[in-house]
C-alpha cells in the first residue's frame, strides 16, 4: 500500500551511522545517498531519511512509530543491540508482546532524532 516513507533528520551523517547499523541485521541497506538524503531497502529504496532543520518533534503520545520487518527473532535482537551501539536509545527490549499476538516478537528504540523505531518478527521462535 505504501510505496515509500520519508522522515527528516538534523544530521544526515549521524542518521546514516545509526540506520546503517540498525537496519543491517534486518537485511536492509542504504541503496541511495547524497548530501541531503538516504534511501534504505532490500531491493529498492523504500525508507528515506532527508536532511532538515525541522524533523517531527519527538512525542511518545503521538502514536507515530515506524516498524521494520525482521526475518527472525535473532535479527530483532541484533537490530536492538546495533541500534543502541549506534546512538539509539532503548524504548523496549527484545521480547514477546503477547498483547499484540502470540508470536509478536519485537524491540523498540529511539533514533538520534527521537523517532520511535521498531523491528518485529511474527514467526514462532
Amino acid at each position: 500500500m505504501i510505496a515509500h516513507l520519508s522522515i527528516g533528520a538534523r544530521d544526515i551523517a549521524r542518521a546514516r551511522r545509526f540506520y546503517d547499523a540498525a537496519l543491517e541485521p534486518l537485511g536492509y541497506t542504504c541503496l541511495s545517498s547524497d548530501d541531503g538524503s538516504l534511501g534504505y531497502g532490500a531491493k529498492a529504496a523504500e525508507y528515506w531519511v532527508n536532511r532538515t532543520d525541522h524533523p517531527v518533534a519527538a512525542d511518545d503520545r503521538s502514536g507515530l512509530h515506524i516498524c521494520f520487518s525482521a526475518p527472525d527473532r535473532d535479527a530483532v535482537d541484533a537490530f536492538h543491540k546495533a541500534a543502541l551501539k549506534a546512538g539509539g536509545k532503548d524504548n523496549g527490549k527484545p521480547g514477546l508482546r503477547a498483547a499484540y499476538g502470540p508470536n509478536y516478537y519485537a524491540a523498540f528504540v529511539l533514533d538520534p532524532d527521537g523517532y520511535r523505531i521498531e523491528a518485529w518478527c511474527g514467526k514462532k521462535s
